[in-house]
């Protein structure tokens, strides 16, 4: 059986020669009238020394740490859940608006391009609904990833719910129209 390095060396006697030789180094303790029968006086057990004032000791500094980081992260999720909430609604809200107003064709011939969320996107309409939609009188909301083409009315509904979902509602007013019935700022 291998045997440790401190069994080792106690048996060969090292350890106890240094134990030995330190003892020897140290000058003895000088009697003192205290110890009269070779035993110190018995002490009081230890007692904590008060906090000053403004010192709190490092448990209860982590303790306070750990319940405000407790309590951030419960109102973050509060108002994660509120947030979320919010979101249900207006999309609830926004698919009630919706309902049964989609004027999207499945036969068009023609398609729409149109600036969303930092991309260029469509929409398929007719001559009609081409011209309807650049004079203002139609919109494009987005509901569940595709496009709907709706009336002013309704677009106008769902900006008030969520203005971020109205893709395209041309204002005729501000911007000029050519001869072909094409916004100036479509030009490119």
């Amino acid at each position: 059986m291998v045997d440790s390095l401190r069994d080792q060396l106690l048996k060969s006697g090292i350890v106890k020669q240094l134990k030995d030789e330190k003892r020897q180094q140290q000058p003895a303790p000088k009697p003192n009238a205290a110890f009269a029968g070779g035993k110190p006086p018995h002490k009081p057990p230890h007692q904590p020394k008060p906090a000053r004032s403004g010192e709190i000791d490092l448990a209860k500094a982590y303790a306070i740490r750990a319940q405000t980081e407790a309590q951030e992260r419960k109102r973050a999720e509060q108002e994660a859940a509120e947030l979320a909430r919010i979101k249900r609604e207006r999309k609830a809200k926004v698919q009630q608006l919706l309902e049964g107003q989609a004027l999207n064709k499945a036969d068009v011939d023609q398609v729409r391009h149109f600036e969303y969320g930092g991309k260029i996107r469509r929409v398929h309409v007719d001559t009609h609904q081409l011209a309807d939609l650049n004079a203002g009188k139609l919109g494009v909301v987005q509901n569940a990833g595709r496009y709907v083409l709706v009336t002013q009315a309704v677009a106008e509904q769902v900006r008030e719910v969520d203005p971020h979902l109205v893709a395209l509602l041309v204002n005729p007013a501000a911007v000029g129209v050519d001869e072909d019935g094409i916004p100036d700022d479509l030009m490119w």
